[in-house]
């Protein structure tokens, strides 16, 4: 699901107030992040570090540079205080504790592109993750066409009758052939279209997919005809729903290219540890 402006705003200010500086190293506390990224249980949390842990070291980083143990207290009662365990998170680490955390959760998502982006400003990370949003719904497109890619193959449909049956599902989602589509939006023969739809779009392909690849096996379905059928009722099903909402898929102009998005996007994870070691640096000066 989509979050809204003023969730990425509230989140925004919420990560900038909880950082501090450590030896002018900018940290967070695990303790306090863990209840920013929505997990209630420190047991929970700790096995998300752990695996940020492992991944730092995979990296060749050195985990105590990242995660360093420190002591916090915390309130307990009135004005009565105890000391707990903590561990001060380095923009890196708190990296890569987001990679590894539950990726359903949408403080996860924010996470994920907050501690990627070198400059950090609310409406930049607001269009990192449009562009985040973007490329996942892609990959699930990939992983659903292929799941059912198998289910007909099980059924007695090819390669050959997949792709006509994609495509008559294309014709179906969006009233134009898929030839018709990539001219329509300049998209390279050679590319798949997919790769220029927006992200409305791309969701629309992967649903109707989905209750294609349901109904397929529940209907129990077999051969090219019943099947591409099958998918063009779902695909229409879809494109009537949108319709309906003053969507016409058609009509929405074509979005860049997902693979240069998908390039940015890891251009931006590599700095975050290059980011690290040049503050590591710093410091020993």
């Amino acid at each position: 699901m989509t979050m809204k402006s003023e969730e990425i705003q509230q989140l925004f200010a919420q990560f900038e107030s909880a950082a501090s500086n450590i030896e002018g190293i900018e940290c967070w506390s695990a303790r306090e992040i863990q209840t920013l990224l929505g997990y209630s249980k420190w047991e929970n949390f700790e096995k998300v570090i752990q695996k940020a842990k492992d991944a730092c070291r995979n990296a060749g980083e050195n985990e105590s540079n990242h995660f360093p143990e420190v002591r916090k207290m915390v309130t307990i009662g009135s004005e009565t205080e105890r000391p707990i365990d903590d561990i001060a998170l380095t923009r890196y680490a708190c990296y890569l504790v987001a990679q590894n955390g539950d990726s359903r959760k949408q403080e996860i998502a924010f996470a994920q592109n907050y501690f990627a982006v070198q400059t950090r400003r609310a409406e930049i990370i607001e269009q990192r993750m449009l562009e985040f949003e973007r490329v996942k719904a892609r990959e699930k497109l990939s992983q659903t066409e292929k799941q059912l890619s198998g289910i007909l193959y099980e059924r007695g449909v090819d390669n050959q009758g997949f792709a006509i049956i994609r495509s008559k599902g294309d014709q179906a989602l969006f009233r134009l052939s898929t030839q018709q589509l990539k001219k329509k939006m300049g998209v390279p023969d050679s590319r798949p279209v997919a790769d220029f739809l927006p992200t409305i779009s791309i969701k629309a392909k992967d649903l109707a997919a989905e209750m294609t690849g349901l109904n397929v096996q529940s209907k129990d379905l077999k051969g090219q005809n019943p099947i591409e059928k099958e998918h063009v009722d779902n695909s229409a099903a879809v494109r009537k729903m949108l319709v309906e909402r003053g969507i016409h898929p058609e009509n929405l102009p074509a979005a860049d290219d997902v693979k240069k998005i998908q390039r940015k996007l890891d251009g931006d994870d590599k700095k975050v540890l290059k980011d690290s070691k040049t503050a590591k640096g710093k410091k020993k000066k």
